[in-house]
């Protein structure tokens, strides 16, 4: 009994360790990207951090780790409260904000991205106004590129409707100019959250054809009232941003743990999974839940449902969601 209880004792230990470790290591990050902009004022404030959190326990014993509570808490909530911009020099590709009006099923969607692309950098920027009817959404389908890693990709929502017409909503960074994505600095408070409302053609073919991004584009088995009320969710969140800008978290908003919480909004069931972070996965993860095509096995699904080429073919043409969606597999049946 003796013996039991000393190892429970030493793991617990342990996991408060690596808690404390964990937290050390956060709000030393926290404070270097997210603390003052002077180098030398934000170390100071990183070694004053980690020597408080390791000295003051052994100094001060319990009263020390109490200490060290307060600071933490201190420390979590200055975080938390670091408000996010709408004021600042953005890319020209992020520059206009989305909005929608929605009167009955009549949705009137301001500043669609609709761009023409010479590259990645180089383009004619179109901004629209578009309008759509909530009453001819046919279905949802779920694009996922790749740029590295298989293990991690960008995923893309896109709404069909009854007359042909598509809308795409990409849930990414809000960068500004000269600033470049980093994956560690994603996690602090280092990027607005930012909703693109795009036409397949923008958000689709500038990484087809200009970033060497691998893209594949999978039917989802939703009804038409799901796809519906997901649509009307995501505008809420467009409309939000509108009028507050927010921070996008690598861990908690990003392009795919984002649609989980639009999805958990309108009812939906959509339980945990390790593969909704290492999303590279989720096509895995939606074929096993029956909500992609189960005529054909996964790998056949997955091969059938690669669309670079195609994509990268139509760049330049008006039907461009047509023809990627040319052999496709078909949309499963509820």
């Amino acid at each position: 009994m003796r013996f039991a209880r000393r190892i429970g004792a030493v793991v617990v230990a342990g996991l408060l360790t690596l808690v404390g470790v964990a937290f050390i290591a956060w709000g030393g990050l926290a404070l270097w990207f997210d603390g003052p902009e002077s180098r030398l004022v934000a170390g100071l404030l990183v070694a004053g951090f980690v020597a408080v959190s390791l000295l003051l326990p052994l100094v001060a014993g319990k009263r020390g780790l109490a200490g060290v509570a307060l600071v933490w808490v201190a420390l979590l909530g200055w975080w938390l409260h670091i408000p996010a911009r709408a004021d600042r020099d953005w890319l020209p590709d992020v520059a206009q904000l989305p909005s929608a009006r929605i009167v009955g099923d009549r949705v009137t969607i301001s500043n669609v991205r609709n761009f023409d692309y010479r590259s990645e950098t180089d383009f004619t920027p179109h901004w629209e106004e578009r309008t759509y009817d909530l009453s001819l959404v046919r279905g949802l389908d779920l694009f996922l590129s790749y740029w590295g890693s298989p293990m991690i990709a960008h995923t893309i929502m896109s709404w069909e409707f009854d007359d042909g017409s598509h809308l795409a909503i990409s849930i990414e960074t809000r960068k500004e100019r000269g600033e470049l994505y980093s994956a560690v600095r994603g996690f602090f408070r280092q990027y607005e959250l930012y909703y693109v409302v795009a036409d397949e053609r923008d958000v689709i073919g500038v990484r087809t054809g200009h970033r060497g991004e691998h893209v594949y584009l999978y039917r989802l088995r939703v009804s038409p009232a799901q796809a519906r009320a997901l649509l009307l969710s995501y505008l809420d969140g467009v409309n939000r941003l509108a009028r507050a800008p927010a921070w996008y978290n690598a861990f908690t908003h990003n392009c795919t743990t984002s649609i989980r919480l639009h999805v958990q909004d309108v009812g939906i069931h959509n339980p945990w999974d390790w593969r909704i972070l290492v999303n590279g996965h989720a096509d895995e993860l939606l074929y096993e839940r029956g909500n992609l095509n189960h005529e054909l096995p996964f790998a056949e699904l997955r091969t059938r449902s690669e669309v670079t080429t195609r994509a990268q073919a139509a760049e330049s043409v008006p039907d461009f969601s047509a023809r990627i969606r040319d052999g496709l597999p078909a949309r499963p049946a509820m």
